[in-house]
């Protein structure tokens, strides 16, 4: 008897493909939280370097943060996500900044 193992490990792709496709993974959402001593220019500035953002939204975001108490920079994978806050929390430390960010499930 001849078994076809490529239209077994056919439907095994496609089926795991659906399941992909079915079970996004988790996103985060990456935020700065207010403090009353990082300057906002800072702010804006770790807006354009991390986040990529022009000088009108990092400079829109920033006053989230300033006037709301948090502004979200982004949604990442977890991975990305942690890293982003990293970044960002080891930058504003070599500046001397109390800069936070966290990062908490979307």
């Amino acid at each position: 008897m001849k078994v076809d193992m490529s239209t077994s490990v056919k439907d095994d792709a496609q089926l795991e493909a659906s399941r992909v496709r079915e079970n996004p993974p988790p996103m985060y959402k990456v935020l700065l939280l207010n403090d009353d001593f990082t300057p906002m220019d800072f702010v804006v500035q770790v807006l354009q370097q991390f986040f990529h953002m022009n000088r009108e939204k990092a400079t829109h975001i920033m006053l989230q943060v300033h006037t709301q108490g948090h502004g979200v920079c982004g949604v990442y994978t977890k991975d990305v996500a942690a890293t982003k806050v990293e970044q960002v929390l080891q930058y504003a430390k070599a500046h001397q900044h109390p800069l936070q960010c966290v990062m908490e499930e979307n």
